[in-house]
């Protein structure tokens, strides 16, 4: 075959001209079985209360809930990841709630199970949505002088391993460290597996940085810190892709049946080199600031909002997610197949 450069002129854009040809080449399609729908579950009856700053998301409580997810399931959706939201009254310094076996996602977890609905039940294991102070776990002193608050890494971990265990007994299928304390995986493994749950499966936040991307979620969850930040235990976002590496692979090893990187969009980078290092699927989160910012961009007109879901989603998933939780899943669902 002759190397000769061809005099014929080039033309790619032969490979765009049908929509069926262009769809049939997409090496990055977004399906709703892709997505997992994040939902805030709130204490009460009947309620549905929007959040102001993510227009479209709303805490439910535990019966708008399941009518919430009943209609998703039969839009194709197959999994959800529930967060609790408390009274503040209720939070202490040690987020006792959330070993509560009737705190509102237990509720939840019951009544999906009872109700048999057609979606996977995954639960956030955190205590920042429980904790006066709004951090993660069990303090280790205050703040320190560069704002950075120390959690108690060890005396965290069995209060994990508690709310798992009752997660999975009221039906979770799969439960989702977010703390990111160093062992937690190890922990919950050994300690699910010792309470009877070997088949409940971990989906490991392992890359989660202290991101400027969150803050419409702690408005929806109730979860600001009340001091200090989180950036003494979360990932720094000017870090090396090495320590994202570093993380994943240690949850491999810990047991992870699913690993994670948080925020997505901003980190396409990060999760291509997990995708490329690990042999589990990979799931992204597209994260409440993501979402809020298309959401204004688009009610001021600057750009269509749902196509830059589909959009973003899509780049998300050529990165290499395997599942993408998604603030924007109802909306962009409405353009995907299921």
């Amino acid at each position: 075959m002759s190397s000769e450069p061809s005099d014929l002129p080039i033309r790619p854009r032969r490979l765009r001209q049908s929509l069926h040809l262009r769809r049939a080449l997409a090496s990055a399609q977004v399906r709703r079985r892709d997505l997992i729908l994040p939902v805030f579950v709130c204490e009460g009856s009947g309620i549905e209360r929007p959040v102001a700053s993510m227009p479209g998301i709303f805490q439910r409580s535990v019966d708008r809930t399941m009518e919430w997810l009943a209609d998703r399931a039969g839009e194709g959706f197959g999994a959800f990841l529930a967060f609790g939201v408390i009274e503040r009254n209720k939070k202490d310094e040690r987020g006792s709630v959330a070993v509560d076996p009737d705190n509102v996602v237990c509720q939840l977890l019951r009544q999906a199970r009872e109700q048999k609905l057609a979606m996977d039940a995954i639960t956030d294991l955190c205590f920042c949505e429980y904790t006066s102070h709004g951090h993660c776990g069990i303090l280790h002193g205050g703040s320190r002088s560069d704002g950075g608050v120390i959690v108690d890494n060890d005396a965290t971990l069995p209060l994990l391993v508690e709310q798992a265990i009752h997660h999975a007994r009221a039906g979770a299928v799969m439960v989702a460290p977010s703390g990111m304390m160093d062992g937690a995986v190890a922990a919950l493994r050994r300690g699910l597996d010792a309470a009877g749950f070997g088949e409940t499966g971990i989906l490991a936040y392992s890359v989660k940085y202290a991101s400027a991307f969150y803050g419409p979620f702690r408005d929806a969850a109730d979860s600001t810190p009340q001091f200090g930040d989180r950036r003494a235990y979360q990932m720094d976002p000017a870090g090396n892709v090495r320590e994202a590496l570093h993380e994943a692979q240690l949850d491999v090893q810990q047991g992870a049946d699913m690993v994670m990187v948080k925020p997505a969009g901003p980190y396409l980078d990060v999760l291509a080199a997990v995708r490329a290092a690990v042999n589990l699927p990979v799931v992204a989160y597209q994260v409440s600031g993501e979402y809020s910012a298309i959401i204004a961009a688009g009610k001021l007109g600057w750009l269509d909002a749902e196509a830059a879901m589909l959009e973003s989603l899509t780049a998300i998933k050529r990165a290499g997610a395997d599942l993408i939780i998604s603030y924007c899943a109802e909306q962009a669902g409405k353009r995907l197949e299921r």
